[in-house]
């Protein structure tokens, strides 16, 4: 969503960089390319403007002592990085736990904003937490809506209290606090109550909202909007917390291609957190905001921390110890091992969304090649793999012609293509045997487009021991190009 933001800002930054004193004629400019990019990216002016000018003010002020540095391009970065992550929030909010359970979250939102598809995300990340949600099925005026609601549930196997004969049927208010009596009857430790949205902001639907409000008393109520919707996301907002009143919003479809600017409105104008972002249509395709780390994909510099958090959680424990073990020992990096990694890859998501969290991966170079990237390669690649036997995959050096003929026939691929990939993990085991041994990565031909064979989600190359890897030195101004290497 915020790509063109992104795009804008590397531009503004890029002749930044060129400066080697920075004047406060080139903070001015520099600030009116920002103020045009946000304005183009539909940030609301009043908040544009008290962004620029907390910009400028700084910059100023800093400006002698931005100067004695090194690189006083990096020092204006800075600056505008912590403000651009203050006006996303500063901080990421969790939910707030009720001292006697269970904890009442309360979704309101308009219509077609997605929150009987966001009350299952939300129990689900909740459920991975060690908790027992209840879905309550409170939007009785959209048809189908219990039904929905229903069948999302199940989708992340989460119980659903839904109206029947003597509970309320027609009543929302009423279903609410039934669903609340339920929860605490089986012990649910929180409540997800889905409730009733419109096509527009209305008396009737202010007022339903806030007897169900009252009826339950929810420990958190969140506003779910749809971040495609631009500035109507901000109005809306308004009249949400001047009617009803909220804790926290949750944006949903944050991976559309809008231009991204209610996401930056929203906090300045409510002074209420962005909690939580959905980002996809599968049920995992949820987290918590952390307005630090969307500054710095919005700023170029890639988010390594959930990149990283990611392909914890992918894959098990168990195996990811395994691998270590065999690592450090000097165990060769086997074809049962890569098709761990691919499993646990899938489990992430899509090749060009993880990319996309690398530094510079707005650049114009490395964004062409995320755009050309097959995200069916992986399964093409697992077929392959599965359909080799164990002793193939613990050992390619087997593999002659008759074999590879069987291969590609039971994966339904060419034998040039398990020649390809017998050739690049044959690369990848090199590089592996180097990494153990301290090198670098080498410079391998037909490496470039190959899925992550070498090296383990989540598990940093490992070193001998009383082994000092030497420390790197950047003297680069590019602040994309110095997360990099501080990633490395």
């Amino acid at each position: 969503m915020f790509d063109s933001l992104s795009s804008k800002f590397s531009k503004a930054f890029s002749a930044l960089r060129s400066k080697g004193r920075i004047k406060s004629g080139d903070i001015d400019d520099i600030c009116e390319e920002i103020k045009s990019a946000l304005l183009e990216s539909d940030v609301a002016l009043e908040v544009t403007d008290n962004f620029i000018s907390q910009i400028k003010e700084r910059s100023i002020e800093q400006l002698d002592e931005v100067n004695k540095g090194i690189n006083p391009s990096q020092a204006i970065f800075t600056i505008i990085n912590e403000e651009l992550t203050a006006i996303l929030g500063g901080s990421a909010r969790r939910i707030r736990l009720a001292k006697k359970p269970p904890t009442v979250i309360m979704l309101a939102g308009l219509q077609g904003a997605g929150k009987t598809t966001l009350a299952a995300k939300l129990a689900l990340y909740l459920k991975k937490q060690g908790n027992t949600p209840l879905l309550v099925a409170s939007d009785l005026q959209r048809p189908n809506a219990v039904t929905q609601l229903q069948q999302v549930g199940a989708g992340v196997n989460v119980p659903v209290f839904a109206p029947e004969p003597g509970n309320g049927v027609g009543d929302p208010v009423a279903v609410a606090r039934a669903g609340l009596k339920f929860a605490q009857d089986k012990l649910h430790n929180i409540v997800i109550v889905d409730t009733a949205g419109r096509l527009g902001v209305d008396a009737e639907l202010m007022q339903q909202a806030i007897d169900i409000r009252d009826a339950v008393n929810p420990d958190e109520i969140l506003f779910v909007v749809d971040a495609m919707i631009g500035q109507d996301a901000v109005r809306t907002a308004q009249a949400f917390l001047e009617g009803v009143g909220f804790d926290g919003v949750v944006l949903t479809k944050l991976d559309g291609d809008a231009r991204g600017g209610a996401a930056l409105s929203i906090v300045a104008k409510t002074q209420r957190p962005i909690m939580f972002a959905s980002t996809g249509e599968k049920s995992e395709d949820f987290d918590l905001f952390y307005p630090d780390r969307m500054a710095s994909r919005i700023l170029g510099l890639g988010d390594i921390q959930t990149l990283a958090e990611q392909a914890k959680s992918a894959m098990d424990s168990d195996t990811t110890e395994k691998l270590e073990k065999k690592f450090a020992s000097g165990e060769d990096f086997t074809l049962d091992d890569f098709l761990s990694q691919l499993e646990a890859m899938k489990k992430m998501g899509s090749m060009s969304k993880l990319l996309g969290m690398l530094p510079g991966a707005q650049s114009g170079a490395m964004k062409k090649q995320l755009e050309s990237i097959d995200d069916n390669e992986l399964t093409r690649t697992q077929s392959i793999v599965q359909s080799m036997t164990p002793l193939e995959r613990h050992d390619p050096k087997v593999l002659n012609g008759s074999r590879r003929a069987r291969i590609a026939k039971g994966s339904g691929r060419q034998v040039s293509e398990v020649n390809n990939l017998v050739d690049r993990f044959t690369q990848a085991q090199k590089v592996m045997k180097q990494m153990r041994n301290g090198g670098g990565l080498p410079n391998i031909p037909g490496m470039a487009g190959m899925p992550q064979m070498p090296g383990v989600p989540g598990m940093a190359p490992m070193k001998k021991p009383g082994q000092t890897p030497p420390k790197k030195k950047s003297r680069s101004g590019n602040p994309a190009k110095r997360a990099a290497e501080a990633a490395e």
